[in-house]
């Protein structure tokens, strides 16, 4: 993994090169430890960017229950912890129109102050949810530009709102 670099986005953030799937999945460890209940997480990149695998990384890290696997077909699956921390709920908001409504409509057992929610394919749909998120974007280019590996991975991610500062986003 090469080393981070600022974003250049006005809210806390950070930008890294990643080379594998494993290292996506450390970068999900490493921001989970960052994580508290009630925390939005956005993820946003093409078709096979890494999205789940950072997911993966998270439900690691958090100590949930059950594989993490992609919730395309059942739109949200909800992870429990099992070391006493927040619930996992991973959502994959492709083929929602998007709002606070329709998370509410998914009747999730779970309070969603109480947990960390993950979204895929959020953008545009979630951020009424909460002020305060920390957004992901995976790129497989720079500049349009194809990435010489299929496996390389450029990673921004961005803590907006006052949640976020300070909170170590940087240091990823």
């Amino acid at each position: 993994m090469e080393a981070p670099h600022s974003s250049p986005a006005a809210d806390a953030g950070t930008r890294l090169t990643l080379n594998s799937p494993s290292e996506m999945q450390e970068l999900g460890r490493r921001i989970a430890k960052l994580l508290r209940p009630g925390d939005l997480v956005m993820l946003t990149g093409e078709l096979g960017a890494g999205k789940t695998t950072l997911t993966r990384g998270l439900g690691e890290g958090l100590g949930v229950r059950g594989a993490v696997t992609s919730p395309t077909f059942v739109i949200a699956r909800v992870h429990p912890s099992l070391v006493g921390g927040p619930a996992l709920v991973h959502v994959d908001a492709y083929r929602l129109g998007g709002g606070l409504d329709e998370m509410e409509d998914l009747d999730l057992d779970v309070s969603l102050p109480e947990s960390v929610v993950v979204v895929e394919w959020g953008e545009g749909k979630v951020e009424e949810l909460s002020d305060d998120r920390l957004q992901v974007l995976i790129d497989r280019g720079v500049g349009g530009a194809r990435i010489d590996s299929d496996d390389r991975r450029i990673v921004t991610v961005t803590g907006i709102g006052p949640r976020w500062a300070g909170a170590g986003v940087e240091s990823l």
